[in-house]
């Protein structure tokens, strides 16, 4: 009897964290209210680090809250894989001038030319993409030389007993949200070809600001 052959691994994770996202998306932001109040706070530090005239990639724009602060002066393309997280995200661009460019998009395959942006911008992403490396080598790809990584990420914290609440705690979040609590992104960002440049503590050692540039080695 013939078998059908497995699933591809890569493709089957990233298919099930794509219907978690749209399956939460209609209640995504009322779901997120409380912990806004702190992210409402950095998201423009984190865009007012944008050069003017700059080509921006915003990665994981989901229902768009950094949409407000898109810089005006500068020209933005932003994607997400959820098409149900990315439809929340039209009324928003629309409300923006200039609004940005949409596009449904996976970060782990950018449908975009090599050194095509100057900026590449991502607020609490890189803990859902399912394989990270390959995402921000995407990224990397895609990036001029000399051009900028901004990343707005909560990751795994090193202080012992905070850090093993966070590991015990990461199959709920990942099962309910889609998002990994647990991931140390700053080495990820070093491992898929980065040169780290800053990294801020916002909150304890949990939330961070991450600035980096492709590497030249």
């Amino acid at each position: 009897m013939a078998t059908s052959p497995p699933p591809n691994t890569q493709e089957h994770t990233t298919g099930m964290i794509q219907h978690r996202y749209d399956r939460q998306a209609a209640i995504y932001d009322l779901f997120e209210t409380p912990t806004e109040l702190a992210w409402r706070r950095w998201r423009p530090r984190l865009w007012g680090r944008i050069p003017p005239g700059s080509r921006v990639l915003e990665v994981g724009v989901g229902t768009g809250k950094n949409i407000r602060w898109h810089p005006p002066e500068v020209s933005i393309t932003a994607v997400d894989f959820s098409p149900k997280m990315l439809a929340r995200a039209v009324p928003r661009s629309r409300q923006h001038d200039p609004p940005p460019e949409l596009a449904l998009m996976d970060a782990q395959a950018l449908g975009f030319a090599s050194e095509s942006f100057d900026v590449a911008v991502a607020t609490c992403v890189f803990c859902s993409v399912p394989d990270p490396v390959r995402g921000l080598r995407e990224v990397r790809r895609v990036l001029r030389p000399g051009g900028q990584l901004l990343l707005l990420e909560h990751v795994r914290s090193n202080l012992p007993v905070v850090g093993r609440v966070m590991d015990l705690c990461n199959p709920v979040a990942l099962g309910l949200q889609g998002a990994n609590i647990n991931r140390n992104t700053v080495e990820t960002v070093k491992r898929a070809g980065f040169h780290v440049l800053e990294v801020e503590d916002l909150f304890l050692d949990i939330v961070k600001l991450i600035v980096a540039e492709p590497s030249t080695s």
